[in-house]
């Protein structure tokens, strides 16, 4: 057996001057630490597993027009790391146009390959501008996130966005087709809003957001209708204080 020898022959420096009762206390704790230190002994917690991050939903999550890294799951990989948090955005399947039933046949099966350990979802906005009905959105909706949280090791951390209202896009009201899309968005809004309640899971709201940015310039890319770097900056900066409380939970 190894021996353990501790310097104890002289108090700290630059201390008050100690009672015969505080030195044996204090030489008590070095003899103490040298025996884990030889030892090999780890003072600190093992790290936890690096969180797998993945982003479900439809062109407002794999950011059409923008660079990969500019989309808001990109920035808020970032950002939580920068912040501490060990977490690496493993896959982002979404896709431009894809409704929810969409996001159940083909978004589910890369999510699960993922072995995700945390999840945003952002997705609805198709099934609106569709007119797939407000029933069969809350079925779907409901198979999404049941069929996402059985499989996340733990299911509170699913984080949910709700719409942005994209009437303030510049070729918002063509995707309209007529109707009041601020009311329709908020009306899908209050369903998701409804099953994140039911669930216990938390929510960051982009729609108040989303409503400041008509007549805004660089807010949007070519194509009118979708936002630029610039607004998705705006999002993450919204999203990031409910990813951060739920994943140091």
């Amino acid at each position: 057996m190894a021996t353990v020898c501790v310097a104890v022959d002289t108090v700290p420096k630059n201390v008050p001057e100690m009672s015969p009762g505080e030195i044996s206390q204090w030489v008590f704790a070095s003899i103490v630490f040298g025996v884990f230190i030889l030892s090999g002994a780890n003072l600190f917690p093992a790290h936890a597993e690096t969180i797998r991050y993945v982003a479900v939903g439809d062109s407002y999550t794999i950011c059409e027009g923008v660079a990969e890294k500019d989309c808001w799951p990109a920035l808020l990989t970032r950002h939580l790391v920068s912040s501490g948090v060990d977490i690496e955005l493993t896959a982002n399947p979404s896709q431009t146009g894809w409704k929810v039933e969409d996001a159940i046949r083909d978004e589910l099966p890369a999510f699960e390959n993922a072995n995700p350990t945390f999840v945003t979802l952002l997705i609805g906005v198709n099934d609106w501008i569709h007119g797939s009905g407000r029933n069969k959105f809350i079925a779907n909706l409901r198979i999404l996130l049941d069929r996402m949280q059985k499989e996340l090791p733990r299911p509170e951390r699913l984080l949910i966005v709700t719409l942005p209202d994209f009437s303030c896009a510049p070729r918002g009201e063509i995707h309209g087709y007529g109707r009041n899309i601020s009311r329709g968005i908020l009306k899908y809004n209050a369903i998701i809003q409804k099953e994140a309640t039911v669930r216990g899971l938390p929510v960051a709201d982009i729609f108040p957001l989303s409503q400041t940015f008509c007549d805004q310039k660089n807010m949007f890319v070519e194509d009118g209708i979708h936002p630029s770097a610039r607004q998705y900056i705006l999002w993450e900066q919204l999203i990031f204080p409910e990813a951060y409380k739920l994943l140091r939970q």
